[in-house]
């Protein structure tokens, strides 16, 4: 009987054994039939990594990058993360066109000297020097803004510009670099800057623009909103345009399309509202541009600025940039029923109030929270006990 034990153990773990090695090779043979050959070569294949002191060195920075950017233009049969952008954006990576004005450089060494020159005049100023060290001195901000007017502030607007995506939506593939400082003011506390939140009610007339102009220059002024149009996500609606201004006096242009104040949907966000300046080489013939005087059809003021500039290009250059962010206040409902003369669209669920039953003076089986759902600031049905 032990006997026979011993044999049918034997028997079992002889069984069990080769069992295990039939799922060992049947595991590897599962995943050596998964494992496919790659369709080409992989990054660094050709390097020995049991002797990397064998390898060259680069010796310099500018070597280093200069290799780095050959093999990133070389094309992989992998797919990369630029091939992933460019399926999602065609243009992305494409070299953008300047459209404005030419940029003329300052002479940095000049500028360096008179910075140097500057920081001297201070260090002998005694005045200075004790209004620092009793911490009473005083920073003019006119001259900081004026001085950043003058040296860095195109480049800095034509950042913000590219950040809130302005040169993509109003000028495809081009940008321009704004020189000319453009002031927009909607009364005293509705500055335009460059992305700054002004409401509907705050826009609701037109602004008062000024700028630096030279005696007999004529300019072109553009306000549209590349968010706002309810059919077409391609198309804007023109808020503004007054045309051959001279010198800057904005009020004795001509005035293309009257003013129309913001009109941001309900439940549709920020809308970026963009003034554009131009620069006109010679009187313009703006005929096919001018809108009837008042213009409310929101159809004949579809508009695209890209479209404009094509037809005008030859004797114009944007050369000013301003803009700010509005979204739907009370306003917005009464330019639409009254002055565009149309129902307002709303997008957005609008929740109706909680509903409480009446309350009553002698709460039976209630909890102790029941006063808490009529606290909402109204008067109280009964007095304070």
């Amino acid at each position: 009987m032990a006997v026979c034990r011993v044999c049918s153990a034997a028997w079992k773990t002889v069984a069990e054994n080769g069992l295990i090695k039939a799922r060992s090779l049947a595991t590897s043979a599962s995943l050596y039939v998964r494992r496919a050959p790659a369709p080409g070569p992989l990054p660094n294949q050709d390097i020995d990594v049991t002797d990397l002191e064998s390898l060259e060195k680069y010796r310099s920075y500018i070597r280093y990058v200069r290799e780095a950017q050959e093999a990133d233009n070389k094309p992989a049969w992998w797919c990369t993360y630029r091939k992933h952008v460019q399926q999602a954006d065609p243009h992305h990576g494409e070299e953008l066109v300047d459209i404005g004005l030419p940029y003329d450089q300052p002479n940095r060494t000049r500028q360096v000297r008179e910075r140097k020159q500057h920081m001297k005049e201070n260090k002998r100023n005694t005045e200075l020097e004790r209004a620092a060290r009793l911490r009473t001195l005083k920073v003019p901000l006119e001259r900081v803004q004026q001085t950043w007017v003058q040296t860095s502030a195109p480049f800095h607007i034509r950042r913000l510009a590219e950040h809130y995506g302005v040169y993509r939506d109003l000028f495809p593939n081009a940008y321009f670099l704004p020189q000319v400082p453009l002031k927009v003011c909607h009364g005293p506390d509705g500055s335009v800057h460059y992305g700054n939140r002004l409401t509907p009610t705050e826009a609701a007339s037109a602004p008062q623009i000024s700028f630096e102009a030279e005696e007999g220059s004529l300019w072109t002024l553009l306000l549209t909103c590349p968010d706002e149009h309810l059919l077409d996500s391609e198309a804007e609606y023109v808020h503004w345009m007054v045309g051959n201004i001279p010198a800057g006096a904005v009020a004795e242009g001509q005035e293309l399309c009257h003013y129309l104040p913001p009109f941001p949907a309900r439940g549709t966000g920020f809308h970026r509202y963009v003034y554009v300046l131009f620069r006109q080489d010679a009187p313009i013939d703006f005929q096919e541009e001018a809108r009837p005087s008042p213009c409310h059809s929101l159809e004949e003021r579809t508009f695209r600025t890209v479209d404009f500039y094509r037809r005008h290009q030859e004797l114009m250059t944007p050369t000013g940039l301003a803009f700010f962010q509005s979204e739907w206040d009370a306003s917005v409902t009464q330019t639409f029923h009254h002055t565009l003369n149309m129902k307002e669209p709303v997008f957005e669920f609008i929740h109706p109030p909680v509903y409480h039953p009446p309350q009553v003076k002698f709460p039976h089986k209630q909890p102790l929270r029941y006063l808490d759902r009529y606290r909402d600031g109204k008067p109280h049905t009964y007095g304070i006990y």
